[in-house]
């Protein structure tokens, strides 16, 4: 969590050191994104892994996971799957709006990535409410591999709104336009980072 801060407070320094226009320059905008892909890098590594255990206890209790997908079906998670990729796509409009120097646009559009995100962390403590009627706890062996990777990618995701409510309150004091973006790019390769994630989590542990 505290790379994921630091990466923020480099977005916003960065931000803060552009040219005499306000504009980020060429070198500011590379090393940012050099460094965001950086921590991405990192990251892919620490979900693989998580994954790989899953996958493993999976391959050696089948019947035990098929337990607990049907007790909780699939529905509950396709509508938060289709919230998350929703959310992306709101993003992708925010920047759009940003590069048309559109700033209250920015806060439509990022401040609904916000909204879509905190949705998505409210279903998925509905969800484990549910596991934990169930049974499925931190103690127990499915639940010891299903946790770790689905709640450390929800930490992410609350990362992420927390990000996006930073953003919304830049573009209402018009820190953002068609030459200055660099920050709500920088956020985006981090989301939709977060969306690929869940794409593999919801196929490998639902799906599957």
């Amino acid at each position: 969590m505290s790379s994921q801060v630091s990466l923020q407070h480099a977005a916003e320094h960065t931000a803060g050191h552009d040219d005499h226009d306000g504009v980020p320059t060429p070198q500011n905008i590379s090393n940012a994104k050099l460094a965001m892909w950086l921590y991405l890098a990192s990251e892919v590594v620490i979900f693989a892994t998580l994954i790989a255990v899953y996958a493993v206890f999976r391959a050696n209790s089948p019947e035990a996971v098929q337990a607990v997908q049907e007790e909780l079906g699939i529905v509950l998670v396709s509508i938060n799957t289709f919230l998350l990729l929703a959310s992306s796509w709101a993003m992708v409009m925010g920047l759009r709006e940003a590069q048309k120097d559109n700033s209250q646009g920015v806060v439509r559009w990022i401040g609904l990535t916000a909204l879509l995100g905190a949705a998505f962390v409210g279903l998925q403590g509905v969800e484990y409410t549910e596991l934990a009627h169930a049974g499925i706890s931190l103690e127990t062996a499915y639940g010891m591999r299903f946790y770790a990777p689905t709640a450390f990618h929800g930490v992410h995701v609350i990362i992420g709104v927390l990000w996006a409510l930073w953003i919304v309150k830049r573009a209402r004091r018009g820190d953002f336009g068609a030459k200055n973006f660099l920050a709500i790019e920088i956020f985006g390769l981090y989301w939709h980072f977060v969306d690929v994630v869940w794409i593999f989590l919801f196929t490998i542990i639902y799906l599957i």
